[in-house]
């Protein structure tokens, strides 16, 4: 039975990694919490000094599949910025795309500079798809923190995401768009709406499966929207156009915020945040999104490295600088076969490390399946809340964003942790967006065409 000489993580390793191990009674006091603060933040008294925003969208209305016609849609949410074609026809869709890079120079900059740029791409996508003659409607996909005054009017609460522009909080980030469209004076469109990539992500798999009712991003961020009643959304203040419903964007990546999660954080999470653009800001994305969970997985390998647990004690430069363990790499890794570990050698020799041994790849293995796990668990533990919360008896969630879509074991990690968490007799799944930031802002730029402004 020599193969099972080493098949599981050494004893000292599992006991230190103990703390990122959350079992369910502690994921039930974190829903409590979390409910607790969607609450405060639907409440028209308590919803200024929330945590969880709870933002209303103005969408009201889920698309129905018979929406029709030409629409572009632009997809600001990262590094990378898109303008999109989409046009609809009865349950079909055509869509044609280009990807404009924005640059580290334009993201610290000036606002103005900002939506210059973006104006600039959406001109050459324009020109190059021959539609500078045309006025088309516009789905525009923000994906930071907004309060919307209506369907086309979104204030920024703050940047995340590394971005930092100035001039642009406490702005109407609609209107800078059309300012910077006006200022150059050679392309002409409508804006129907502006949303963020939880709520495109909603409409997208809604207009694929009707009981689509949570839009979820698991990627850079995370965050979530969801269906809610008019009258328990408190400022909510437009007409019901009908179905009763509004769209919530929670903005839930502030959850801990206020000390809420300081129960289950580590010293790990208190590194991250130290070293992050916004220090005491979106501690629960922090615990979470692709954009801190391979440097988390990091500062754990190097202090159990430093602690002579891993690799004889002998790291690297490379594992000893921040920002040198990407996210990937712990899909990667788990991704290696039971008893295979091809792309954990691969990536600890990127990494320069040189002495190790069939254990070190199984404790290295182990210490990302806990940090990944952590953060499945966190999320499915927000979602069985909102799903208790709606109280329907049959809900899909649309799932967007990188660390959903590329993680081998995501998916499953979250059906099981919702079903332990979620109330009899709800019945739900999973289903990945297709584009929802961009399908999305057309679908939303669709529906509110059928209500005339």
């Amino acid at each position: 039975m020599g193969f099972r000489r080493c098949s599981q993580a050494t004893q000292t390793i599992r006991e230190r990694c103990k703390e990122l191990i959350l079992d369910d009674d502690t994921l039930r006091e974190i829903q409590r919490r979390f409910l607790e603060n969607i609450r405060r933040g639907l409440g028209k008294d308590t919803h200024e000094d929330a945590i969880i925003k709870c933002f209303v969208t103005y969408v009201q209305d889920l698309p129905t599949g018979e929406e029709c016609g030409k629409f572009l849609a632009l997809d600001l949410g990262g590094t990378n910025f898109r303008v999109l074609l989409i046009e609809l026809s009865k349950n079909h869709f055509e869509m044609r795309s280009k990807i404009f890079a924005i640059p580290q120079h334009i993201m610290l900059g000036s606002g103005e500079r900002l939506f210059d740029h973006i104006a600039d791409c959406l001109y050459k996508f324009m020109k190059e798809e021959n539609l500078i003659g045309e006025t088309l409607p516009l789905g525009f996909t923000f994906s930071f923190p907004l309060t919307q005054k209506s369907l086309t009017t979104g204030i920024l609460k703050r940047w995340t995401k590394g971005f930092n522009c100035s001039g642009v909080v406490g702005e109407d980030v609609v209107h800078l768009l059309q300012d910077a469209i006006e200022r150059r004076g050679d392309i002409k469109i409508s804006i129907m709406a502006i949303l963020n990539d939880s709520t495109g992500t909603l409409m997208s798999c809604a207009w694929l499966n009707h009981n689509c009712r949570i839009g979820l991003i698991v990627g850079t961020g995370s965050n979530a929207c969801y269906v809610e009643k008019q009258n328990k959304a408190e400022l909510f203040d437009g007409e019901d156009l009908g179905s009763g419903n509004i769209l919530i964007n929670t903005e839930w990546g502030a959850f801990g915020d206020d000390g809420a999660l300081d129960f289950v954080r580590t010293c790990y999470d208190a590194e991250i945040d130290k070293n992050s653009v916004n220090p005491g800001k979106q501690l629960h994305e922090k615990m979470i999104s692709g954009m801190y969970m391979g440097e988390l997985t990091r500062l754990v390998l190097e202090k159990f490295t430093k602690e002579g647990l891993l690799f004889g004690g002998k790291g690297s430069d490379a594992l000893f600088t921040r920002g040198s363990f990407y996210t990937k790499y712990v899909s990667e890794i788990e991704s290696d076969r039971p008893g295979t570990y091809t792309n954990c050698i691969e990536i600890l020799e990127e990494l320069g490390i040189k002495q190790t041994t069939e254990q070190d790849y199984i404790n290295v293995r182990f210490i990302c399946e806990c940090v990944s796990r952590r953060a499945a668990h966190l999320v499915s533990t927000a979602v069985a809340g909102l799903l208790n919360k709606m109280g329907e008896k049959k809900v899909t969630i649309g799932i967007d964003g990188s660390v959903y879509r590329y993680h081998p074991h995501f998916h499953n990690l979250m059906m099981e942790k919702i079903s332990h968490l979620v109330d009899p007799g709800i019945v739900f799944d999973l289903m990945l967006s297709e584009d929802g930031s961009g399908r999305g802002a057309a679908l939303v730029a669709a529906v509110a065409c059928t209500h005339p402004r």
